[in-house]
């Protein structure tokens, strides 16, 4: 084998640019997941006029309320994830970009009342579940490297754009650009992705079905009984790590602002920052670890982290709890994906991860 290419026969360079623009497609999917966080009080300010005191509480309890109301949009995830089974996971990458960045520049103009603006808001946030940028790596990667290589473009998108950039955004255009600008980053990712080579195993599949497109139904009945158990697990752990996530990051700045006292809005967002910042640290060592000691031993330690840094954030407020607990949970994180992008058959392995993510989607 030429030592420029991996087990797989696909050549380092080739990975190396496979992981980048993977990693920019994370970025995207963690800055529009995150900006919330910033866009939250002028989102309130704009839609409820400038509500304080307990007129502000009922907005954001209004809003919390409405965006479960709307969440249902989020469920069109699965279809996204079919998609990239049945058509190619290039032209799936494409079309994830396209539902994330078109919905986002939207928002700048059209969101004329808070309804219209969940609508576009859940279309990009179903994007942004979709997990589907880990399986071209998943499946070009060597089986030995395979932690390291996903873990490394997980690392490029939560390196903390959206803490270090995102109130500058906000502060000078206005909160609708938060979510604005990743229509830039969707035109740079269509021309990259324009480059990019259908996985050779998912190539084998199509060849193995005799070119016939494979259907909703089709996929689904091609979930063999023995995933069921790897779904239900998946399904478990995700669901719970997404309701912990965000109420973290979309309360979190009312928990130290409002509930705590002595924290102003300057305070939190050096919290946050430093929060961030953990977020690529945590990848890195995610990445080792998941190669070097194994997939459960990383979910342990994340998940007992995680817990732990959340109760004594609750008992103490310390802004360090915070911050551990972000570590933690972009460990779990880092678990889930990998996980879900290698232990299903390539087939249908974004159709189940899809039916994963649909369920941890009622969180």
């Amino acid at each position: 084998m030429n030592s420029n290419e991996t087990t797989t026969g696909v050549s380092k360079r080739y990975m190396v640019f496979l992981v980048v623009v993977m990693g920019l497609v994370s970025q995207m999917d963690s800055w529009l997941s995150l900006i919330e966080t910033k866009a939250l009080p002028g989102i309130i300010d704009t839609f409820w006029n400038n509500p304080i005191g307990a007129a502000r509480d009922a907005a954001l309890t209004e809003f919390g309320l409405l965006q479960g109301l709307f969440g249902i949009i989020v469920f069109g995830v699965f279809f996204i994830a079919w998609f990239a089974d049945a058509y190619g996971r290039r032209t799936g990458m494409m079309a994830l970009v396209l539902v994330m960045g078109i919905p986002a520049i939207l928002i700048v103009f059209m969101s004329i009342n808070v309804y219209v603006f969940l609508i576009l808001y859940s279309v990009v946030i179903m994007g942004t579940t979709s997990n589907l940028w880990e399986i071209p790596i998943s499946e070009e990667a060597p089986a030995k490297s395979r932690g390291l290589y996903g873990s490394a473009a997980f690392l490029i998108g939560v390196i903390p754009l959206y803490a270090l950039l995102g109130t500058r955004i906000i502060d000078s255009l206005g909160w609708q650009w938060g979510y604005g600008v990743m229509f830039f980053l969707m035109l740079v990712l269509m021309i990259l992705l324009y480059f990019m080579k259908e996985p050779q195993r998912w190539k084998d599949t199509v060849t193995a079905r005799e070119n016939v497109r494979l259907g909703v139904m089709t996929a689904l009945r091609k979930i063999q009984k023995e995933d069921r158990k790897y779904l239900i697990i998946a399904i478990i752990v995700y669901l719970s790590w997404t309701i912990s996530f965000k109420m973290a990051t979309t309360w979190g700045g009312e928990y130290f602002t409002n509930v705590l006292v002595g924290y102003t809005a300057d305070d939190f967002n050096s919290i946050l920052t430093i929060a961030g910042l953990l977020l690529p640290v945590s990848a890195l060592i995610s990445g080792v670890l998941l190669d070097k000691i194994g997939r459960n031993a990383v979910l342990i330690i994340g998940s007992l982290g995680s817990v732990v840094s959340l109760i004594a954030l609750g008992l103490t407020g310390i802004p360090a709890t915070y911050q551990a607990a972000y570590f933690f949970m972009a460990m779990v994180l880092a678990w889930i994906y990998v996980y879900l992008a290698e232990i299903f058959k390539t087939e249908v392995r974004s159709t189940s991860i899809g039916v994963c993510v649909t369920g941890a989607r009622f969180g």
